[in-house]
Formats: C-alpha cells, structure tokens, sequence
C-alpha cells in the first residue's frame, strides 16, 4: 500500500470482478479465506465502509503479517487470523457470527511465494518445503 492508504499495492488479477460481484455494503459481514496479502479484503473493507467487518484467514504467516500491515487502517473491522479456510466454522463460532453476506476464497499459487526460492514452492530453486 502507498503511504496515503488510498489502494493496495498489489491489485489482485480479477480484483474487480470480485468487488463488483460481492458488492459489499456498510454494516454487513464478509470473509476473506484466502487472505494473502489483503488485496480483495482491503477492497471489500473499503467499499462496505463505514462499519462493514471483514475476517481474513491465512495460514502463511508471513502473507498474514503484510495483509496485517496493509489493513490497519480499518482496526477492528479487520479480523485477521492465521488458521486454513479449513477452520472456517470455527472461527465464525469464535467471532459469533451466525450468518456473514459474502465470502470469497482466491485459490490461486501467489507470485510473492513463488518469487522467494528460500519458502520452498518453487521448481527453480532447491531448497525445504515451506512448512509453515
């Protein structure tokens, strides 16, 4: 994100495709299963502004850990834990949400994995699998 927090840094390929689909609303709840480093979940948060709430999963620490950074900007409206989509009536149990309006898994490879030979995704590159 730039310094003003206007716009993610990275823009997701189909980024407007899934905001307008989503189409989130002030005061209603979404879920981001695959959070990565919070491009559609900045998207989702800033159009459902002024009080729409997002939780964000991702179980990659250090995608978590950039999506973190980039969505502070929201404070609470931002629920951002590291657990598998896998988890997910778990952690709708933990937040007591009931019922949320949209959610949206993007279950494609990320380039910010593929691109450091060191976490192990990557043919071109020898090294340990990323384990988390």
């Amino acid at each position: 994100m730039n310094n003003t927090f206007d716009r993610p840094a990275h823009v997701p390929v189909l980024y407007n495709d899934i905001i307008n689909a989503l189409s989130p609303r002030s005061g209603r709840r979404y879920v981001d299963c695959t959070l990565g480093a919070g491009g559609h979940a900045w998207g989702i948060l800033q159009t459902s502004s002024p009080d729409g709430k997002l939780l964000g999963l991702e179980i990659d620490p250090i995608a978590l850990n950039i999506a973190r950074e980039r969505l502070a900007v929201y404070g609470e409206r931002a629920v951002l834990v590291r657990a598998s989509y896998t988890d997910l009536d778990l952690q709708l149990d933990e937040l007591g949400w009931e019922a949320v309006d949209g959610i949206i898994f993007d279950l494609g490879l990320s380039s910010m994995q593929l691109d450091d030979g060191t976490r192990g995704f990557s043919f071109a590159s020898d090294a340990a699998l990323d384990a988390f």
